[in-house]
Parts: structure tokens; sequence; C-alpha cells
């Protein structure tokens, strides 16, 4: 196989672990700290999770191991989207579980959570893993969205895991994945079968995290590899002069991307869903935000401009999810085929129009004719609007150029205006590991290692004080019934881990405020560059923005 000069120095790059976990397993001694409770409803979630609920918190430090001694065999999932690390945590967990006793067995079940009730697996052993170390993507043993929620699930899983002797199982995803692990745990421990289950935290869209965890993994070297690209165009857009950029990127639930991003880039323009939403704005309002920049900049002669938008920031938009009700509703049953058999968008515009309330066919009438059309022909198994696929950053130029017609008619807007588009989604997903997330990730598949052996069940390796050198890092667990919550989901009362949205109050949002006006006005662009990965610590170790901000 051919490899790239930086593909064969990563291979050999060396992980940087917490302190105590470098003492070597057998000094490695286990702090218990207070019980927990869930974050909310614990009353429906401690009735929900009655073996595994309450437990206490976990610090690990230098120490006797009190560990009882026996042969781990440990089966490893990755779940989800990729994320950049997630082969460093198989590489952690496997390293741990051969120092601790070289016949000790990692299994790795292929393709997500299905390969676990498929029973099917691959077992790990050097050669094979020192091929994947601080590389990207998933592809060791490849991921899948399959959720773990039924018994029938749960009892083939238990089965799988005494046919092979499994006793623990370690899935790496982020909230949707740990919430099954939770449930998973729960069963296993209710039926005795003596497997436990230890989740990883992983997301992109850094979604992930709370008082306890910091950051989830793969969201360092993401945002990383999207401020580069930012950069680059930024540096583009101030040599052409003649285009405004408008960028969407990941962040369907919450805007950490955006953010971490504009405070990497400072573009003159960056959307934060939550204070969309908090502000009630409408995509009127929005578009005359954006155009006030362009406007501003082009008097000083500049009609260029970049402007970083959020992959979900439309469902933020009161008005705009009125108007995706509406159209579910519209659409719904036998109504589909009626709007289907219409043979012309004129006929189709006047069958919306017809069903549609006055308040969102207001809204529905200024969005571009693609867009419209858009939200009724891509539909999802259940025949909602796919909101995930609207192009909002072709919505919002478009939007912007309409307003800015309306002021050149007024004489208040001179100059030119020019948009390009870009989605930066995939091209951060599978990026080599930053050196932070390379270490970050080895070290809580090494910590998983140390929960499973001592004997937790239903907790999340936890690995903290990031903004530290790696050296100063503090490792641990908690359980995971200590970030869930109950939600309403199909119809039902769900168990589920609170999604993190950005705080508008927290450090690096008011960071944010307090600089982007005159961002949105000067051309005060920041061009970071390629991911460093050899040279000074403070360039090749550096934490995100977000995350030092945070914990100043």
């Amino acid at each position: 196989m051919n490899y790239s000069p930086l593909q064969k120095a990563r291979y050999e790059y060396t992980p940087k672990l917490p302190g105590m976990l470098r003492n070597g397993i057998t000094e490695i001694g286990v702090k218990e700290g207070e019980e927990t409770q869930s974050v909310a409803d614990q009353d429906k979630i401690k009735a929900l999770f009655p073996n595994t609920y309450g437990k206490k918190e976990i610090t690990f430090e230098k120490g006797q191991n009190t560990a009882a001694t026996k042969k781990q065999v440990v089966g490893v999932i990755l779940s989800g989207g990729q994320a950049p690390g997630g082969h460093n945590v198989v590489c952690g967990l496997y390293d741990a579980l051969k120092a601790t006793n070289k016949e000790n067995v990692l299994y790795g079940f292929k393709n997500g959570p299905s390969g676990l009730v498929e029973d099917d697996y691959l077992i790990f052993d050097d050669s094979y893993i020192n091929e994947f170390r601080n590389t990207g993507g998933f592809d060791i043993i490849g991921s899948g969205r399959t959720k773990l929620e039924t018994d029938e699930q749960f009892a083939i899983a238990a089965d799988v895991c005494k046919k092979h002797g499994i006793t623990a199982i370690v899935i790496i995803g982020g909230d949707d994945s740990n919430t099954n692990a939770a449930v998973l745990a729960e069963y296993f421990a209710a039926k005795d079968t003596g497997v436990q289950v230890i989740g990883c935290p992983k997301t992109i869209d850094g979604d992930l995290k709370n008082e306890d965890i910091e950051c989830s993994f793969g969201f360092d070297t993401a945002t990383k590899t999207y401020s580069e690209l930012i950069g680059n165009i930024e540096r583009d857009a101030n040599s052409a002069k003649k285009y405004w950029h408008f960028i969407k990127v990941m962040g369907r639930s919450a805007s950490h991307v955006a953010l971490e991003c504009a405070l990497e880039t400072q573009p003159n323009i960056c959307l934060i869903s939550e204070e969309v939403a908090a502000k009630k704005m409408s995509l009127s309002q929005i578009a005359d935000y954006i155009a006030d920049s362009v406007e501003k900049r082009a008097a000083k002669g500049m009609n260029f401009g970049v402007a970083v938008i959020p992959e979900g920031v439309v469902e933020f938009v009161p008005e705009f999810s009125a108007l995706i009700g509406e159209i579910n509703e519209l659409l719904a049953g036998s109504k589909a085929e009626t709007f289907n058999a219409l043979s012309t968008w004129g006929e189709k515009y006047t069958f919306i129009e017809q069903g549609l309330s006055k308040e969102s066919m207001a809204v529905f009438a200024i969005l571009p004719q693609g867009i419209q059309q858009q939200l009724f022909l891509e539909r999802d198994p259940h025949g909602n609007v796919q909101v995930s696929l609207i192009e909002s950053e072709k919505l919002f130029s478009a939007l912007v150029a309409d307003k800015l017609a309306e002021r050149k008619k007024k004489g208040t807007y001179k100059g030119k205006f020019g948009a390009l588009h870009h989605f930066f989604g995939y091209e951060g997903r599978c990026a080599f590991p930053s050196n932070f997330d390379s270490d970050y990730c080895y070290s809580l598949g090494y910590n998983a290692f140390m929960l499973i052996q001592y004997g937790y069940n239903g907790y999340l390796s936890k690995v903290s004080n990031l903004s530290a050198p790696a050296s100063e890092w503090v490792a641990g667990g908690m359980p995971i019934t200590k970030m869930m919550n109950v939600e309403r989901r199909h119809g039902e009362d769900k168990p589920v881990i609170r999604k993190a949205l950005v705080e508008l109050d927290g450090k690096p949002f008011k960071f944010f405020e307090a600089h982007r006006e005159e961002w949105s006005v000067e051309t005060s662009y920041v061009y970071p560059g390629a991911i460093q990965y050899y040279g000074p610590t403070e360039v090749c170790d550096i934490t995100t923005r977000t995350l030092a901000l945070e914990q100043e």
C-alpha cells in the first residue's frame, strides 16, 4: 500500500496521556465522588434506570490498582457520523487492554450497532490496529446509525456477548448513541448478564457537552479544518474584491461550529441560531442585518465579504418553523397525492396559496422559487420537509440581493453585489486528527478500559481540564444518566441526553458579540492556515478558541 509522508509520520506519533494515566496500569487508583442525579426529570429517569441511576462520579489518581484481575474480552462500536480521532479511541482502548494482560481480546463490531446484533465482527491485533493510529475516518471497522432500543435487540446483543465471552461493550458516539449505551447498560444490569457498557463522547457539532464533558472529540479538528478553508476564502475575497461568500457549516441543532469558526477567522457576518430564536428574528430581519453590512462595506469601496451560516438556522426562525408545520399538514395523507398529480408549478403554487395561512403564505412568497420547490419535493420517510437539505446559504444570499435591489431604488445603496456559495461539512469529518484530538481520543479510549477494569457500567469516559497541557488533564468517568432528561419524541416520552446549545451569556458568544460590529464593517480577517502537527507546542497543541474562552 502507498502512504503519503504525513501518513507514515502520523502512524509513529505517540499520543500524550494525562499524567495520571502514564503511571502504569498497576499504579492507577480510583477516587469516588458524590452520587449524581439527572439534569431534569429525576423521578422519571430514576424509574427508567433503577440499576444504573444515581451512581457516583469517579476520578482516577495515582495509587494502587485495586481492581479485580480477570481476563477481559471487550467489544467496541463506532456509532453515527464520522469524527476525527475515532480511530485513536479504539487504539487507546486496545493498548490499555493489552498493557493489562496480553491475553485480553478486543472485538470490533462492524458498521455500527448493527454489527453487534448481526454478530459481524473482527478481532484486533497489533498489525491491523497499527494501520489506523492517529488517522481520520471510521474505516477501521465502519460505522452506522442503527439504534439499539428494543428488548429483542438487547436480548440478541446479550446472546452475542455470551457467545464470545464478552465482558464489556464500548460505544463511541454522540448524544443519541450514548443514550442507547445507557439503555443497553440498564438492560444488561437488570438481566444480570455481567456485561458492562461504557460510552465515549463524539460529535463534531460540539453539542455533547456540559459541566463535566468539556468538549466532544472531533470538534477541534473539524472546526480547524473549516476555519482553514474559510480563511482561504477570506484571503481570496480580499484579493479579488468582488464577491460576497455565503458559507454554510455543520450544526443543525446548535451553532457551536459556526461560532468557533467565527472566533478563528473573524468573518463579516456569522449567524448564531440560538440568538435568532431568542430574538424571534424573521427571515426579513436576518436579510436586513446582512444587507446592512454589505451596504456599509460598499460605502467604503469594499464590495466583498464573508458570511458564515449554521446548517440549521432556518429551523430557529419562528415564522419559518410555523411555515414548515403548515406544509407538513398541507401534504398529510391523501392530500399529497392530489398535490403531486398537479402538472405545473403554477397549479401547485395555487394549491399552496389556498392551503397556507395568510402569515405563512407571506413567508413562503419571499422565498426564492428554487427553495419553494425544494420544500415540496424533498420529503423524509414520514412525509415531512427535510429542513436539513435546505440550502440556507443560497436562501439568505437571494434575500439579501432582494433587499439591496430595494435599497438601490431608494438610492441608499450604490455598490455591487455578487454572491458565491459553499457548504463545508464532509470536508471536516474525516480529516487527520489534530494533536489535541489525537491525544484526547487516545486518552478517552485508554480511560474507557480503566472504567471497565474497575467494574463500572453505564458510564461515560471523561477527560477534563482540557485547556491545560495534556499532562495536566484529569481522567475519570460519570454516569450517563447524569446528562439525561425526558423529551417528547414521536408521541412518546423518551429518555435522552440533553443537547448543549450555544449559551448566549457564555464567554465565547460574549466575545463574539463584543467584536462582530467591527468585523461586519472592517476587513478584520484572520487566516488560521492548515492544522500543524509538528513544531512549537503553542502552534501544534492549541485548543479551540471556544474551549480557551470557556476556561479563562
